[in-house]
């Protein structure tokens, strides 16, 4: 309790709250049309492609504008450029209610929502960015806890289909962002963290580091399995075990709320234990229980039971990636953050039609769920690759804080100052 109240002194508590606020409610629209597939699939008469395109877009979308997103952050700063954004969900929010009659209609819409999944990289370096090196990763835990609005959604908006129909859904969104809203503009305050009128070179540095990529094909399988596998879950349990639309907005989201439950764990323990040895265990698990999950196929609680401690995995993954991220680029997370997001979020998009390619072709889901337990393995070859030197830089063993910034740290970020050793392809 005593290290907590330190850690809660050492930043700014209204803004981490703001933070998770903020985020929270982007994560449950970000979903929406996942949690409202059996309901939007039986009015189009989807086929299992078609559904899997749905399911995709959101999550494309998302990832793409996550970038560009931080980049305006940087200029405008992340409290004003969380509002900006909030006040294009809302509109996105009417014009699914008002405009959306037809499957086209729908994908536009899907793109639509991808506005709600921009918010990661910035929400975690508004809430983060008040506090030190050695407590950032339980402060983008806490943000990042903030996925269990996808939860929130796979629960809330079926029940609110059913009543009300599912485009109504959209309306209540519509009114419902003005929560978080008010809650930034009453309580956030801009973080000092991070110089706004650097240079665009060094807002992309990241991009052209071998570092950069290798974190995003890493956050491809942690945290685009979770809102892959989170918007497609309520299709497959509909589909593979015929419960009720409602019933498979309930089993999703006990596994949606483990992973974003246990994305607090993530950071907190790799504080502590190191980020590396914290993806390694994670991404060990992530691959046994997928491959499991495909030949449980005909059990609904063993798949359940499985998809739990997947998703428990997937959110500590995605907390212990997020610890490494301030280490590597601490003078441009913000940016940074976005672009792993960005491209790792890509990994999400794989997983809707994958699901729907192996079902309508070979007959199965299985395959679907085998084809992400392979990327998890190969991202764990990647990463212990990787990290030999990158304990030998800026962390310490295991991918922990160093006491002190390693000078080696800055100067990467800034690619004309990086010498012909510096690591870069």
């Amino acid at each position: 309790m005593s290290s907590f109240k330190t850690f809660l002194r050492a930043g700014h508590t209204p803004t981490l709250v703001a933070s998770f606020m903020y985020f929270g409610f982007s994560c449950c629209i970000w979903v929406l049309n996942g949690a409202m597939a059996p309901f939007i699939s039986e009015t189009y008469q989807l086929s299992a492609a078609q559904k899997g395109l749905m399911l995709s877009i959101p999550i494309i979308a998302g990832a793409l504008m996550r970038f560009p997103l931080g980049v305006l952050a940087q200029y405008i700063g992340r409290k004003n450029a969380t509002l900006v954004e909030m006040g294009l969900i809302a509109v996105a929010m009417l014009y699914g209610f008002f405009f959306v009659d037809s499957f086209n209609d729908l994908l536009k819409m899907g793109v639509l929502l991808g506005i709600a999944g921009a918010s990661f990289g910035v929400a975690l370096s508004l809430g983060s960015g008040w506090y030190p090196p050695q407590h950032k990763g339980l402060a983008m835990g806490l943000v990042g806890a903030g996925n269990v609005g996808t939860a929130v959604s796979v629960l809330v908006a079926p029940p609110l289909a059913q009543w009300l129909g599912w485009q109504a859904v959209y309306a209540v969104a519509a009114a419902a962002i003005m929560l978080p809203i008010l809650t930034v503009v009453l309580f956030a305050k801009e973080p000092p963290d991070v110089d706004s009128h650097a240079d665009f070179r060094s807002h992309i540095a990241c991009l052209f580091e071998r570092d950069g990529w290798a974190f995003s094909l890493i956050y491809g399988v942690t945290f685009g399995g979770f809102i892959g596998l989170t918007t497609f879950l309520p299709s497959y349990y509909y589909d593979q075990f015929g419960v009720s639309k409602v019933q498979a907005g309930q089993l999703t989201m006990l596994a949606a709320f483990m992973g974003a439950a246990l994305r607090v764990a993530g950071g907190w323990i790799s504080d502590r234990w190191g980020g590396v040895n914290t993806l390694t265990l994670v991404l060990v698990m992530v691959s046994v229980c997928l491959v499991l999950v495909a030949l449980s196929t005909g059990s609904l609680v063993g798949t359940t039971l499985l998809l739990m401690l997947c998703f428990a995995a997937l959110g500590a993954g995605n907390g212990a990636l997020f610890q490494l991220v301030p280490l590597r680029w601490p003078t441009t997370t913000a940016v940074a953050g976005s672009m792993i997001g960005e491209i790792g979020a890509l990994g999400g998009g794989l997983v809707p039609n994958a699901m729907g390619l192996s079902k309508q072709y070979l007959g199965t889901y299985a395959w679907g769920f085998v084809l992400f337990a392979v990327l998890g393995v190969v991202m764990l070859g990647v990463m212990r690759v990787m990290q030999i030197r990158w304990t030998r830089t800026w962390a310490e063993k295991g991918g922990r804080a160093r006491s002190a910034a390693a000078p080696v740290a800055t100067a990467r970020v800034a690619p004309a100052k990086l010498s012909p050793r510096s690591g870069r392809p």
